[in-house]
């Protein structure tokens, strides 16, 4: 009888081992996003897993927004999301860090569904290394039509003068990288990459007559600086303009109502001319980990987050811009003043691809000198350190 038992013992053991364990089979993936899409993207993961309920999936969402993605994934790699979303302008940092698996499942359907220019964005030296997620990644000039005409939203100079005229203000962040360079750009300035460095001549001729554009534009009294809550909250009170994106829209429409308006940058004055400003063509991606333990889930994640359905679904719950050629093709798209703003300003936009992570702290430090109308030093020599920063290996 002792030999039976332990005879079944035996047999139960060995059974229970040769079983699999369910809860080990799990796929884990850990997914990044901002704080504002976390909601949305837990709905998007449910529906993932409904799509692909042949598999267990164990996806955990953490909080890294766009901007903070590469920082966070180069402190610690091993540490850092399976999926994670960030802007153009971070990809040649992290391809050159190793930090991005290649695109290899349905590239063809990738590059297909999505405009060139959030291919391009996505593609380092010919390959796809990131799935476009939006085409919004740009800033525009939204102003109140109780106070600016659309005719004297064409001109900064104008804008300034009714501004004042009303006791209001026009807004702009000089001391962000990402919009001070509209005057430099404009300029005809340079913002390059060569053989992996950052190459600028805002230090040159033309880009000390854009500093002088600027210095007048921040001296002005009706100029105002800030962020995104000043703008949001001042507009329709004492801001009559702001530059800003897409992310703003509802706040800002809500609050102008019937004086909502939205368009393109307008031209500054440029040694006595008018000159067009410029700005970045961003767009947001969805990388995948090169350290994934499951490269082929992860690439399935991150496609089905970026697909058709869920870039309308970006657009619907967070008014994002869609780089999916479908939904931008939508009525409802065509119809959003703040995106058909934004495709205008897209006429004089450079790519946010061409700039590397050493240029914005100098580009922040000259904007911040220039908003606290600290005229120690001459602009030609700010502009010479900056651009020596800028370029600094």
């Amino acid at each position: 009888m002792k030999k039976l038992l332990s005879l079944a013992l035996v047999l139960g053991l060995v059974l229970t081992m040769a079983i699999p364990s369910f809860a080990d089979d799990a796929i884990k993936l850990k997914l990044w996003g901002s704080q504002e899409d976390q909601a949305m993207l837990q709905e998007m993961v449910e529906s993932f897993k409904a799509a692909h309920s042949d598999e267990t999936f164990d996806i955990e969402l953490g909080v890294v927004g766009e901007p903070d993605a590469r920082a966070k994934y180069l402190e610690d790699p091993e540490a850092a999301a399976d999926v994670f979303a960030f802007p153009n302008d971070q990809i040649v940092d992290l391809v050159n860090a190793g930090a991005l698996y290649e695109v290899t499942i349905n590239k063809d359907v990738i590059v297909e569904a999505n405009v060139a220019g959030a291919i391009e964005a996505a593609t380092v030296d010919g390959e796809l290394y990131a799935y476009p997620m939006t085409a919004d990644n740009g800033y525009f000039m939204y102003y109140d039509k109780s106070v600016i005409s659309e005719e004297q939203a064409k001109s900064l100079d104008a804008m300034l003068e009714a501004a004042a005229d009303a006791g209001k203000k026009v807004f702009m962040d000089v001391s962000n990288g990402w919009y001070i360079a509209s005057f430099f750009l404009g300029a005809g300035g340079k913002l390059t990459v060569e053989d992996g460095k950052q190459i600028s001549d805002f230090n040159n001729e033309k880009g000390l007559a854009a500093a002088e554009a600027i210095k007048a534009f921040t001296a002005d009294d009706a100029f105002i600086t800030g962020d995104d809550a000043i703008l949001t909250g001042g507009i329709g009170d004492t801001i009559a303009a702001g530059v800003s994106g897409a992310w703003n829209a509802n706040a800002i429409k809500e609050k102008l109502g019937d004086n909502y308006a939205a368009t393109k940058l307008p031209t500054f004055t440029l040694d006595g001319e008018q000159v067009q400003m410029s700005s970045f063509a961003g767009f947001k991606l969805m990388g995948v980990s090169s350290l994934t333990e499951y490269p082929e889930e992860a690439m399935a994640l991150a496609e089905y987050l970026t697909n058709e359905e869920n870039q309308l679904k970006r657009f619907e719950l967070r008014g994002m811009g869609p780089s999916n050629i479908k939904v931008g093709q939508s009525e409802a798209v065509q119809e959003n003043e703040a995106l058909a703003a934004l495709a205008d300003q897209a006429n004089y936009a450079y790519s946010q691809k061409e700039v590397l992570g050493n240029y914005w702290t100098p580009a922040e430090a000259f904007g911040t000198t220039m908003e606290a109308r600290d005229y120690s030093k001459n602009l030609q020599t700010l502009l010479d350190e900056m651009v020596a920063a800028i370029t600094a290996q």
